[in-house]
């Protein structure tokens, strides 16, 4: 279901961008590593990301303020790592990343970090095991776990980047990431510029 507040935002012609991206990641699989160098590559090319900090994760159920965030960013870079279905907070995230796309036209970037878009389609391999917690933990919610597995299903059909332990390739992906982030960025905003004042494009 569309919540409110995405169906009020959707109705505007033009989304009003507080962030350029929001992470949405496994804290204990890639925050101090892959997410972390993503992270300051992002904010080093001027790129404004929303990342939830450490003492934000560790509430027992999902800020409103993550929701916001994410409906207000224009890019969601989702990092799908070995443990990322072991989190709720990861897979509701999700859901309303998926429902933005629908919505609101927010590009989502899936990142496969050594784990096989497969096994993410398919909830098999490491993800497997937290579903068959979560059907026993979710009996009498069972269409949250089914609109988890759809929502992954989605997200592992969208283009992205596949990294497999190879030396030096997440520095080559980071790196596509901003360039393609930046682009769009930039694009987006000199056609805005150009709708309200193309004197000021000119004079760029």
């Amino acid at each position: 279901m569309t919540s409110m507040s995405t169906q009020k935002a959707s109705s505007s012609s033009s989304p009003s961008w507080k962030y350029d991206v929001f992470l949405n990641f496994r804290g204990a699989d890639t925050r101090y590593n892959f997410t972390d160098h993503l992270f300051k590559a992002l904010n080093d090319k001027g790129i404004v990301t929303f990342r939830a900090e450490e003492k934000l994760e560790r509430g027992k159920s999902i800020s409103a303020v993550l929701f916001k965030a994410i409906e207000v960013s224009r890019f969601a870079i989702v990092i799908l790592s070995r443990n990322y279905a072991s989190s709720t907070w990861c897979l509701d995230e999700l859901v309303k990343i998926i429902e933005c796309m629908e919505v609101m036209k927010t590009t989502v970037l899936p990142i496969f970090y050594h784990v096989d878009p497969s096994d993410v389609r398919k909830q098999t391999g490491t993800f497997a095991q937290s579903f068959a917690e979560y059907k026993e933990l979710f009996k009498d919610n069972i269409e949250k776990v089914q609109t988890w597995r759809a929502t992954l299903k989605e997200v592992a059909n969208l283009q992205g980047w596949h990294l497999r332990d190879r030396f030096g390739r997440e520095l080559d992906v980071i790196c596509q990431i901003c360039e393609r982030i930046a682009d769009t960025v930039r694009i987006v905003d000199e056609t805005e510029l150009t709708r309200t004042d193309p004197a000021k494009l000119s004079n760029l």
